[in-house]
């Protein structure tokens, strides 16, 4: 290779192309292309001139090119809700160390809690030929739907556990893990449950949590009080905003299950700034085990999720049904743990 061919660049704004890489190379367009996809079929030499010259010009593999003759890439898409919710972190990573080690890229993107912004998503992914998605949502608008029916691309749902998923489902159930947690409390004692949860008009696992409350208050022999029920935004804030409507005269709540472990947090703060004693003005329960409320005064009584592994199990099932090791419907329920603490 001539002695200035690695430390050429193209002009700002310029393509970079695979003969620009053969140039520096000094090899064909073939040799490179036979490089970068089957490294094993050229020489040792010449591979390291080929990545010395990739390296040097900055030259970005076009892998959906590469890939037109088998339809796919070899990236996975992901659409969660919401990139600002910390819960969906050890999920995603979870997802893309097991896709990373097999050869796949994860792209994420989110869809605000939204059917029409996750459809376009769907869409959006589907042009870039992904080689499967991930969705946290189990519900989808029609159209998504027969996209990905079309598509025929492998689908791993994720949010909750469903009956009839759009291919496959690795999960817990939100309404098995409501109703766990309400009959947990009951059995101590409690016969006033309150309950909050995010809206339930944009979300389907809030949707699945007041079932499951509702179920165990049926089967505890316990009243449903809909004044003991809220719905509430997320964030600190709302959860203080809750417990004083649900702990104060007259009915009060004795015990509050949040469907959501930062209103938790927050409510457990407002019963401090107000001199309520927790768990003696009232008891306070979470959904997830949101590593603060391990360690805050009282600790807090929480459901345990397995966030990470989910995020495991999903990749791993994708990659099988991607590569032919699966077929069928699958359901995979990794279940939930209650942690009993202070708060309660």
């Amino acid at each position: 290779m001539p002695d200035d061919a690695a430390g050429e660049s193209a002009a700002p704004g310029r393509t970079i192309r695979m003969r620009d890489v053969a140039r520096a190379a000094g090899v064909s367009t073939m040799t490179v292309s036979r490089a970068l996809s089957s490294p094993e079929k050229v020489s040792e030499e010449v591979r390291r001139r080929v990545e010395a010259a990739v390296s040097a010009i900055g030259y970005v593999p076009n892998r959906l090119a590469g890939n037109l003759s088998s339809s796919r890439s070899d990236v996975v898409g992901l659409i969660v809700p919401s990139l600002e919710n910390s819960l969906f972190s050890s999920t995603i990573q979870g997802i893309a160390t097991v896709l990373r080690r097999n050869g796949y890229q994860l792209m994420v993107a989110d869809c605000g809690y939204s059917q029409a912004d996750e459809e376009a998503l769907i869409a959006a992914f589907l042009e870039q030929r992904v080689a499967g998605l991930v969705l946290h949502n189990t519900s989808h608008s029609p159209r998504a739907r027969e996209m990905i029916r079309r598509a025929g691309v492998p689908v791993v749902e994720n949010g909750t556990l469903v009956d009839d998923p759009l291919d496959m489902v690795v999960s817990y159930s939100n309404e098995g893990a409501a109703r766990a947690m309400t009959l947990h409390l009951a059995r101590l004692g409690y016969r006033r449950l309150g309950f909050v949860c995010l809206p339930t008009a944009t979300n389907d696992r809030s949707v699945a949590r007041q079932r499951g409350y509702r179920a165990a208050l049926r089967e505890a022999g316990l009243p449903l009080d809909p004044a003991l029920m809220l719905e509430m935004p997320p964030g600190l804030g709302a959860g203080a905003e809750a417990v004083v409507r649900l702990a104060e005269e007259p009915g009060r709540a004795d015990a509050i299950f949040f469907a959501g472990d930062v209103m938790a947090i927050g409510a457990l703060f407002e019963c401090q700034r107000r001199g309520w004693a927790v768990p003696g003005r009232v008891g306070i329960a979470a959904f997830d085990d949101f590593e603060l409320l391990g360690h805050t005064v009282p600790t807090v009584t929480t459901l345990r999720l397995p966030r990470l592994e989910i995020g495991r199990r999903s990749a791993q099932v994708l990659l099988d049904r991607i590569q032919g090791r699966s077929t069928g419907k699958l359901v995979v329920d990794l279940k939930f743990e209650i942690i009993h603490r202070e708060s309660t």
